[in-house]
């Protein structure tokens, strides 16, 4: 090759590679540009995805709404069509509840909900510890197993509980709803559990354990504080699900041991419905599950979302 030759060459690999550059360096402003558009968009479509989220949250509120609305109406107010929303409001439907005596109902719901509660967080948390952090063989069998328990209708289940109930001698008797509520929670609280302690970190248990920690101080003192956001969920969303229970309440209770929800049934009756004592009993019936739930917001945001995310 020529000097000549070899001068061209050289002159030309700076030309080409300041041209490549020149190329990437518009391909990157391009990119950005393109890149730039994106939270343009996502920011003028922010206020509709607002207005959206706005219009169905009152969608889905304003039945309560409503029905709060109504339950400070008169029977008769209440009766009439198209509803009268500007009638005259009065508390004596709420009076009339506790002339009527539920406040034994309340109490009744209260202990079968919140001791089936307790003795589920109980149960579930070692059974949990067990299938997660200190994993038996086949676990995944085992929590295919409680996940089955849940197959079968409760309805067929009704007519054995309701003959082995009144074999043992707990007809009309709390704690045999206690007993039931803890059995009909347990396999979803095992499953949630299974999932928040699977987060806690190995490593602060390998630690209590070299510490010389036995299995009930890991529980209390280690497990306790992680899990208690997961702890919150669990034992709010067991609490929910024994309140609102109806089926085994209304079959299996009479006079001594009926529940918030066999009250309220009483005003269907065959003179007519009762729609504002009707709304009256609901809105009161669902203050103590809103109260949990507002008691333990803190937790229970972390604890809907812990396990979520792998």
């Amino acid at each position: 090759m020529t000097t000549t030759e070899s001068t061209a060459t050289a002159g030309a690999r700076p030309q080409a590679r300041a041209g490549a550059a020149g190329s990437a360096a518009a391909g990157g402003r391009r990119g950005f540009r393109r890149r730039s558009k994106e939270p343009d968009l996502a920011a003028r479509g922010g206020p509709v995805w607002t207005l959206i989220a706005w219009v169905l949250t009152l969608f889905f509120f304003a039945p309560v709404a409503w029905m709060v609305l109504t339950s400070f109406h008169s029977e008769a107010d209440a009766a009439t069509n198209p509803p009268s929303v500007f009638a005259g409001l009065t508390a004596g439907n709420y009076k009339l509840l506790f002339d009527r005596g539920v406040t034994p109902f309340l109490i009744n719901s209260a202990t079968a909900s919140i001791g089936s509660t307790a003795l589920v967080l109980l149960l579930a948390v070692p059974a949990a510890y067990a299938l997660s952090i200190k994993p038996v063989e086949k676990w995944t069998d085992v929590m295919f197993f409680f996940l089955s328990t849940k197959f079968l209708p409760a309805i067929a289940a009704l007519l054995p509980v309701y003959l082995i109930v009144k074999d043992i001698g707990l007809l009309d008797n709390v704690y045999a709803l206690v007993v039931l509520y803890t059995a009909m929670n347990l396999p979803i609280a095992i499953w949630m559990m299974q999932s928040f302690l699977a987060e806690v970190p190995k490593e602060i248990l390998e630690a209590a354990e070299v510490d010389g920690a036995g299995l009930f101080r890991v529980l209390w003192s280690i497990i306790r504080p992680v899990a208690m956001p997961g702890l919150a969920a669990t034992a709010l969303i067991c609490f929910i699900f024994s309140w609102n229970e109806f089926m085994f309440a209304v079959n299996l209770t009479a006079t001594r041991a009926a529940t918030a929800p066999v009250f309220l049934v009483g005003f269907i009756t065959n003179e007519g419905l009762f729609l504002a004592r009707l709304c009256a009993a609901a809105t009161l019936l669902s203050l103590p599950v809103l109260i949990a739930g507002f008691a333990a917001q803190d937790k229970l945001v972390r604890g809907l979302s812990l396990g979520a995310v792998k």
